[in-house]
């Protein structure tokens, strides 16, 4: 029967859609916003991605990435490895270091009412998140973050790299840049951004 991957594509849950497609998984996508129908439905909060297995309904694009890279034995190092607490420590520097400063930038941006808005965060936010990704790009262990091979950080860390651009963030370092191209060049992720 396949996955269904509810939300639109330029959010979140492209990660999820990106992993769909290397993984040559069947799946139907809702490129439905936020707060939708669709969504509310199936998630009080209204957050996108929602992923549909059978009755099992998940939310959040991390928790959603583990689930289908563990289920599909994919892209990710075996539970209970010290592998997988390594890559478990990369996600969550990943989700702490960039994809927060992100978060909170849009938020200030045009999430939050006008009134709660403050502005001048954001060029904090920038610098701190400039500093982050200078670090994270020199401490990857090979081609992809943890080495050889594509795990669910890459995902993350890609995709981060895209947002921040799209948000006017700082140009990222060259090696950081170089890594984003090649990753984005691969066919899963082209496929995955055609939606």
């Amino acid at each position: 029967m396949g996955y269904t991957v509810i939300g639109m594509g330029k959010s979140r849950a492209f990660r999820v859609l990106w992993l769909l497609e290397e993984l040559g998984a069947d799946y139907t996508h809702l490129p439905v916003q936020p707060r939708s129908e669709e969504v509310t439905q199936h998630s009080k909060l209204g957050k996108i991605p929602v992923l549909l297995d059978g009755e099992a309904t998940l939310t959040d694009s991390t928790a959603i990435l583990t689930y289908l890279a563990d289920k599909h034995g994919r892209f990710t190092a075996p539970a209970g490895t010290v592998q997988r607490a390594r890559q478990d420590g990369w996600t969550q520097r990943i989700l702490d270091e960039l994809d927060a400063l992100l978060w909170t930038a849009a938020r200030h941006s045009f999430i939050l009412p006008e009134a709660e808005r403050v502005p001048a965060v954001k060029d904090s936010l920038r610098a701190e998140f400039a500093r982050n990704l200078e670090r994270i790009s020199a401490e990857m262990a090979g081609p992809f973050v943890m080495g050889e091979e594509m795990t669910v950080p890459d995902i993350l860390l890609t995709h981060c790299g895209g947002w921040a651009r799209m948000a006017t963030f700082p140009e990222a370092p060259e090696p950081f840049r170089a890594y984003a191209r090649r990753l984005a060049a691969r066919p899963a992720y082209q496929a995955a951004a055609a939606r």
